[in-house]
């Protein structure tokens, strides 16, 4: 029987090789899933989010009884900690909505076009703290003091022989824009003060890359996860999607990627028009980490020798369906992507999907 040692070198070494395009001795299977885990557990939500120790805890419950998993996505909940990414008010079980709903992002219109021009004056740390202590009404210091555990749960996780698969994590920067001024406003904005905007998004970009490198020198991640959140082509012509989204997103892989770590990035929504941009991208140092909008089998064939694909297993297939369905998609995808996969959810394993489907789309990788 092996040791915890080595099934997380097993696993670890399994997960990079798929990155990396070599063949493994068996396709890596990785566990995306938050919400999941509690009801899994049979706990409310109220209860998971109540700490990052309770929801990591219920999350290594779960994973114990789910099969053979190689890594990990998530390590406790980040519902608390939204309001940092998305510069938007998150709603928590138990506090705003009832014990049992699922938290929701709360975007409004917090921030003006005026503040564009407070973050050229001021630059952008200055305006974010006070943003969120006169905006959101939240305290960034108590938010980062409720995360000093992660060290903790990470060391629990490879103690228990699973990889942590993105301990470091950063988000493109024009989501911050998109949050704090609604999506809908942010898109006008577009159109309306495109140099502006653009001035506005490369200063926070350069003070992002800043904090980014830090983490990341600290963490010395294996994998970072890198999500353009709402980047999608389908929201934005070519030419706005190349200036607002790609611009950034490129420049955030390009410095994961120098600082060691491979970019494993979180793919929402339809990509299939610009498919092709992921080819600058170095060989071998990505991951696309398609939601099953985007199709997996078009992102095999313009991107299968150049990148790895990480999913894509549709949430309406982990609720809707049987065992025997799900196995069977699994190992027909296996087969179709041969290395290179990295098999998982699309986007994060649904709260009511059903337990058995999960276990069936984990045992795919071992024919168990």
């Amino acid at each position: 029987m092996k040791t915890v040692q080595e099934l997380l070198k097993e696993r670890t070494a399994r997960v990079l090789k798929a990155i990396a395009l070599e063949k493994a001795d068996r396709t890596p299977v990785v566990f995306s899933a938050d919400a999941f885990c509690a009801m899994h557990m049979g706990v409310k939500l109220s209860e998971y989010c109540s700490s990052p120790e309770r929801s990591h805890e219920i999350i290594m419950n779960s994973v114990k009884q789910l099969g053979d998993i190689d890594g990990i996505s998530a390590v406790f909940t980040a519902a608390n900690s939204f309001p940092l990414a998305f510069f938007a008010n998150v709603k928590l079980p138990g506090r705003e909505l009832s014990d049992d709903a699922l938290w929701q992002i709360d975007e409004q219109e917090r921030m003006t076009t005026e503040d564009y021009d407070i973050i050229l004056n001021k630059g952008w740390s200055a305006f974010k703290d006070d943003y969120f202590a006169n905006r959101l009404h939240i305290s960034v210091s108590e938010i980062v003091a409720d995360l000093g555990g992660v060290p903790q749960m990470t060391k629990d996780v490879e103690d228990n022989g699973y990889m942590v698969y993105t301990p470091c994590f950063a988000i493109t920067v024009n989501e911050h824009l998109g949050g704090g001024r609604s999506f809908p406003r942010f898109t006008r904005d577009l159109f309306r003060m495109p140099d502006k905007v653009q001035a506005v998004l490369d200063i926070i970009h350069q003070e992002t890359v800043e904090e980014l490198r830090k983490q990341l020198r600290a963490v010395k991640p294996k994998v970072t996860c890198l999500t353009p959140a709402r980047g999608a082509s389908q929201f934005f012509s070519r030419k706005l999607w190349e200036r607002f989204v790609w611009r950034y997103l490129k420049g955030l892989a390009d410095v994961i990627i120098e600082e060691g770590s491979a970019v494993n990035i979180h793919i929402d929504g339809n990509w299939e028009r610009d498919l092709e941009y992921f080819k600058t991208l170095p060989r071998g140092k990505c991951i696309f980490d398609t939601d099953s909008v985007t199709d997996i089998y078009k992102i095999k064939e313009m991107l299968g020798d150049h990148m790895c694909i990480k999913g894509d297993v549709p949430a309406a297939m982990l609720t809707m369906r049987t065992p025997d369905e799900v196995y069977n998609y699994c190992t027909k995808l296996i087969r179709d992507m041969g290395p290179g996969l990295i098999l998982s959810s699309g986007c994060y394993v649904p709260p009511n999907a059903k337990v058995e489907n999960v276990k069936a789309m984990i045992s795919a990788v071992s024919g168990k």
